[in-house]
């Protein structure tokens, strides 16, 4: 029998669904990454080149989240050893957030706030 199995199994859930929130927002980057390719078809049948439309911003902001995901998993790694060091300790210590982890929350407010001005803008472009 593991000592503190429960603790250490719910330690991995939580570790395991870092990794996936990392993977879905990697998928994410590389998706509005090729958004640019959808926005170039769009004005194409549109017609006419659409003045303002601007893809160099999703290739950027994808390039972004892709590398945000990958910084997510290496945050998730550290937080799971550092906790199951803590589980296996007879200590007592304080269980809490980092200011790694404000500033990773506070980046992705950020983002998400840039995705809904820019997909906005561009839907007003193409309208």
């Amino acid at each position: 029998m593991i000592p503190r199995f429960s603790d250490h199994a719910a330690n991995e859930r939580t570790y395991l669904a870092w990794v996936r929130t990392a993977i879905a927002v990697m998928a994410f980057g590389f998706l509005l990454e090729r958004f640019d390719i959808f926005l170039s078809y769009a004005s194409r049948a549109a017609g006419q080149a659409i003045p303002g439309l601007h893809v160099r911003a999703s290739e950027w902001l994808g390039l972004i989240l892709l590398l945000f995901g990958a910084f997510v998993v290496l945050l998730a790694t550290f937080r799971f050893n550092r906790n199951r060091q803590r589980i296996d300790s007879d200590d007592n210590t304080t269980y809490g957030g980092t200011l790694l982890e404000r500033l990773m929350t506070g980046l992705l407010i950020l983002m998400a706030m840039f995705l809904v001005v820019y997909v906005a803008r561009q839907i007003l472009v193409l309208d």
